[in-house]
């Protein structure tokens, strides 16, 4: 990963990280907690694809998982988003474009309830059950419900911050098109006339230029 996408990552896991633990976890919602971590990882992954998402989706989950208050095992939520990071990887939409927001929502309920029961799944290889007094179908439906609600107003922003920060391309070629009719607008617009009567007088210097070559041509030849 370039040193760019390292550190726009870095910022906004841990940035993500900070509000999660902070906010979110003390709104005392009833049954999940909305994981902007988790899409953070998404939006990141839409952009640098499934290697980029697994690798942001393990550091990401690693800092979670030694994070205070965390009473899981390290390692176990690192192995969830890197598995999400990889998935939604594996979704980035040609060229960086999305063409509908269906897709991205789509991702985001599959990464909330993939990420639920995936947690569920290891902590129940490990020993851990509390999945099973909460209720698996509770925190099934709040996860997928608070992800989806939070999502529009995260993964926009955290995909244009990195497709920026990679220097797109298209964006560039796009936006340089769309300033250059602009500026020939504003110029055809405002100073048409100065335009015009300035490539009438080059014209009429071309033409007395070549009317001196030639009588300078003429010349040389009459000598």
């Amino acid at each position: 990963m370039r040193f760019n996408r390292m550190l726009l990552s870095a910022t906004l896991v841990i940035v993500a990280l900070v509000i999660q633990v902070s906010v979110l976890a003390r709104l005392h919602l009833p049954g999940a907690v909305p994981d902007l971590l988790l899409l953070t990882v998404l939006g990141l992954a839409l952009v640098y694809g499934h290697v980029g998402g697994a690798l942001i989706g393990f550091g990401a989950g690693l800092l979670a998982d030694l994070a205070p208050p965390a009473d899981h095992a390290v390692g176990r939520y690192a192995l969830v988003l890197c598995v999400i990071g990889y998935l939604a990887g594996l979704a980035r939409p040609d060229h960086g474009q999305l063409k509908s927001a269906t897709g991205p929502m789509a991702v985001v309920v599959a990464a909330a309830v993939g990420s639920t029961l995936l947690y569920a799944g290891v902590g129940a290889l490990v020993g851990d059950t509390a999945a099973r007094h909460v209720g698996l179908s509770g925190l099934l439906f709040t996860a997928a419900l608070y992800d989806l609600l939070l999502a529009p107003f995260v993964v926009p922003g955290i995909m244009a911050l990195a497709r920026r920060a990679e220097n797109d391309p298209l964006s560039e070629a796009g936006g340089g098109s769309k300033a250059a009719d602009v500026s020939a607008g504003w110029l055809s617009a405002g100073t048409g006339l100065r335009i015009g009567s300035q490539r009438g007088g080059l014209r009429v210097k071309a033409a007395k230029a070549r009317v001196a070559r030639a009588g300078r041509i003429k010349g040389v030849k009459r000598l």
